[in-house]
């Protein structure tokens, strides 16, 4: 049988692969680069049939022993939805076909929604999925569709043409059964399809009982998803479940593996003469780490002293990298995971806990491998000189926030006797920090008032309170101290024009710019830049509306605002921190980005290159993973609030509007920090229309409004384990006292609870924000 391109004779003209426009930039991603992705689209554009993967190989002079880097970039460039084959392998470019790539996301009513790839940002960009077309997949699954016009709703509807890559091989759910017929519920919501599972495949799983099924058979539009169950956890309610059921469901890898663990027990236990030669010696100097009660990872210590009007400071790092070695079993395990996972009572680590408890943890008196910042820094806060050096240091104390802030606020205390020498060096860190804050101020950084919580458990294992957690000046000591390395570690590879994942924070996209200028203009208040404002121009307006009543309100709109942070070799600055270039350095033992800055600055002081690959699918998957990772420990926590309150149904609480959407209203609880949701069928009889501008419901008859940050009292009236959800209905309908309550100027009178954060680590983590 001939090939499209035999059908053809010979190519319509010369291809040569010098001309492709990008191969300096593959050139210096790898040793011995091909075609690049924009190069073979152009060659199968160019060529306007569709062509044999063997037949471009050749067009492109592709040889023998680039042939399977070739046909895997080929396969990349399909799941991303670049390419896709006709039904006889041949390759065609998708654009050309009107065929649009994504994502599934499902929707627990059992519509769903397409959105397609590099379009998460941008609102309206995805596409309908109607309940027909959603029988076919699962939530997470890769397709390639066709636009099919607007639905009644005024949205883009979408039919499936292709599915591309299978999402879920494995389902963490309920286990059923009805009149003799088996199947799992799952516990991820947007998987509405429930899954059957013959008899002989529920491994003596009883009914109710939380498993995890294989899918052996994947939906299509006339039957349903088939499994059989491989794991049986036990019931909802065992303690530690939703922490079980959260890793299972996002996938996160919890167990390392055979060769890891066996990696890891080579390693020695203590730091080894062999290991110092060649390091700085700051043994002698009085490093300390500054961390929270519960932490057990120390991968930072500190030091500095006045010189003249200035500073010196020096941030320690652990050197993980010196036993972590590129593209070993333990760093390909620590790729795929990406981060540390902090879970209430349980830490699924990084690295194993020889390396991340031990001999990577900058314990006291004991000797370890550091990487340093040694900085100076003027009178005014900015930092004037820094150098990089490997070196071997002794923490001479582990302190504590608590201990720390007890010593500041009061020496004289009984805890801040004890630190004794050591408090001349927390002075200085002290004094340095207030110069580095007015810094701070000075470049504009944002700086958000939230609330943090904290839950607290039990000698049992029962939560016994959710508190909030209180931030002192040792924890922003340390925050400035950390962003002070983190900023020189970016500069220092920028100036060598080495790649790197850089910390990127991009200011408002244009669409959510107009809209929070529309709502400020409400409020007779502008935000300043034009468009392009800056973070000075943020902290300015923040400034300004400090001691307003509706403070929390246009704080939270300002926040939502923003973008979320990522990982990405495109240096576009960090938007929030007002810093034109930043990295992350200072977590190698629980980030996966921190340990490739390690080894980059190695590299640069070492005059060589380090190539771990693809430096922007590595920031995709590094970003991928803190999202994962930001999802499971939220989605735990919501449980356990959900188990804490699952006895106070019928009580009534005093709390904020913490969210609005067009089904209803989230309130969070003061006092007890719990969220929940009133819907819109309980707000009383009218119709609500909802501005999402505006951040309101408004009824049409009655013109009650309920916005963002209003204050409501509100009744529990059920809380819902399996689905982790907590409904209320407004107290006091029909007496005097309203429901919603507001200022004069229709401004809201009180505090809103924690607002939604940038994904920066959990409250039960360590509370670093470096």
């Amino acid at each position: 049988m001939k090939n499209s391109h035999d059908e053809r004779n010979s190519p319509t003209r010369n291809w040569d692969r010098k001309d492709d426009p990008f191969l300096k930039r593959e050139m210096e991603r790898y040793d011995e680069p091909i075609p690049s992705r924009e190069y073979i689209l152009e060659v199968l554009a160019g060529e306007g049939v569709p062509i044999d993967e063997r037949d471009l190989a050749k067009m492109l002079g592709i040889k023998k022993k680039e042939l399977e880097l070739f046909v895997r970039r080929l396969g990349a460039m399909e799941r991303a939805g670049q390419l896709l084959r006709n039904r006889k392998g041949a390759l065609l470019v998708a654009r050309k076909l009107d065929l649009i790539a994504g994502r599934v996301v499902g929707h627990p009513d059992g519509f769903g929604f397409v959105v397609p790839d590099g379009e998460m940002e941008r609102r309206g960009a995805d596409l309908y999925l109607n309940p027909r077309e959603m029988r076919r997949v699962l939530h997470g699954d890769r397709v390639m569709v066709r636009e099919a016009g607007v639905d009644r709703r005024g949205r883009r509807e979408a039919t499936i043409v292709e599915v591309m890559e299978r999402n879920n091989v494995r389902i963490v759910g309920t286990l059923h059964k009805e009149h003799a017929v088996f199947f799992v519920t799952p516990s991820d919501r947007r998987i509405s399809q429930q899954i059957a599972v013959p008899h002989v495949d529920t491994a003596n799983a009883n009914s109710g009982e939380v498993v995890v099924v294989e899918l052996v058979g994947q939906p299509d539009s006339k039957s349903q998803p088939i499994g059989r169950v491989v794991e049986v956890l036990g019931a909802a309610t065992d303690p530690g479940m939703e922490i079980e059921i959260a890793l299972r469901k996002h996938d996160l890898p919890f167990e390392f593996s055979a060769k890891a663990k066996s990696s890891a027990s080579r390693l020695p236990s203590e730091v080894r003469k062999s290991d110092i030669k060649g390091r700085v010696d700051i043994r002698d100097l009085d490093l300390v780490t500054i961390d929270g009660e519960t932490a057990r990872d120390f991968d930072d210590a500190v030091w500095a002293q006045r010189e003249g009007k200035g500073f010196r400071l020096i941030v320690a790092i652990a050197d993980v990298s010196h036993y972590v070695d590129d593209g070993d079993v333990l760093d390909a395990e620590a790729r795929e995971r990406g981060n540390s996972v902090y879970f209430p009572r349980r830490v699924i680590p990084m690295l194993p806990e020889k390396l991340s408890n031990g001999l990577c943890s900058l314990n006291p008196e004991v000797d370890r491998l550091c990487m340093v910042c040694d900085m100076a820094i003027s009178p005014t806060g900015d930092i004037k000189r820094y150098k990089f050096y490997p070196a071997v240091m002794n923490s001479k104390a582990r302190l504590t926030y608590n201990q720390v802030w007890e010593f500041l606020s009061d020496p004289d205390s009984a805890g801040g006797r004890k630190l004794g020498a050591l408090g001349d060096r927390l002075h200085s860190l002290y004094e340095l920090f207030h110069v580095l804050l007015k810094a701070r101020a000075k470049r504009g950084a944002i700086d958000f008032e939230t609330v943090e919580t904290q839950i607290v458990f039990d000698d049992k294992g029962k939560i016994a309170a959710i508190v909030p957690v209180a931030r002192n000046d040792a924890h922003r000591l340390i925050e400035e101290c950390m962003l002070a390395a983190n900023v020189c570690a970016s500069d220092f590879l920028a100036q060598a024009e080495h790649p790197v994942l850089y910390r990127c924070h991009e200011g408002p996209t244009e669409e959510k710019l107009a809209a929070l200028r529309e709502f400020l203009k409400e409020f007779g208040l502008h935000l300043q830049g034009g468009d392009t404002p800056g973070a000075k121009d943020y902290a300015k307006l923040l400034s300004s509306i400090k001691d307003r009543p509706d403070i929390q309100l246009l704080q939270t709109v300002l926040l939502r605002s923003l973008q979320q942070a990522q990982y990405s070799p495109e240096n576009v600055g960090h938007f929030g921190l007002a810093y034109e270039s930043y990295a992350h350095f200072t977590s190698p033992i629980r980030r996966y980005p921190d340990l490739l800055v390690h080894r980059a600055i190695k590299a640069v002081l070492s005059s060589e290159k380090y190539r771990p690959g693809n430096w922007k699918d590595i920031g995709i998957q590094c970003s991928q993973t803190e999202r994962r990772a930001d999802d499971a420990t939220r989605e735990v926590e919501s449980w356990l609030k959900c188990y804490y309150m699952r006895n106070r149904v019928g009580e009534e609480f005093e709390g904020s509007i913490s969210g609005v959407a067009g089904f209803g209203i989230f309130v969070a609880l003061d006092g007890v920090y719990v969220e929940g949701m009133v819907h819109i069928s309980e707000l009383g009889s009218d119709y609500f229309q909802f501005d999402p501008a505006k951040h309101q419901l408004l009824g049409e008859r009655t013109g009650r409004r309920y916005r963002l940050s209003d204050r409501v009292r509100v009744k529990i009236a059920r809380v819902d384990l399996e689905t982790s959800r907590i409904d209320f209905v407004l107290a006091d309908e029909g007496t005097d006292r309203p429901s919603v309550r507001n200022d004069g100027n229709n401004r809201s009178v009180g505090h809103a609870a924690a607002s939604k954060r940038e994904a920066e680590p959990q409250v039960y983590r360590r509370r670093k924000s470096r």
